[in-house]
């Protein structure tokens, strides 16, 4: 009994900073979408909480069950013309708007919507 209590507190305490690391990656991907010399996702898209609500692009919401893989919408932030040619949407790593970093905070941000 006291072993399993140990290994539960001891789970609790290892995935705390995970949690916490998590939130602030997905603060600093809000702060990036959001800047309108950065990614400037409201232009296009209404996203909760946003004040300059676009309707170029579609609603940015229930991400995780249109990308249940992070991987898919990273991509799609780095190049969207591969899976739609046509876009309006810019490729945010081809054209190097954002760099790695900021578009791995984007997609922790937009999967969490």
């Amino acid at each position: 009994m006291k072993g399993q209590l140990l290994t539960a507190i001891l789970a609790a305490t290892l995935a705390a900073p995970v949690a916490l690391a998590d939130a602030d990656a997905i603060a600093k991907g809000k702060q990036i979408a959001w800047d309108r010399k950065k990614g400037n996702c409201l232009t296009c898209h209404a996203m909760e909480g946003g004040q300059q609500v676009g309707d170029n692009g579609p609603p940015l919401m229930m991400m995780k069950l249109r990308f249940p893989e992070k991987s898919d919408l990273r991509a799609q932030i780095w190049d969207p013309t591969k899976r739609n040619p046509m876009t309006n949407m810019p490729p945010f790593g081809r054209n190097h708007i954002l760099t790695e970093a900021e578009i791995d905070l984007v997609v922790e941000y937009v999967h969490s919507l």
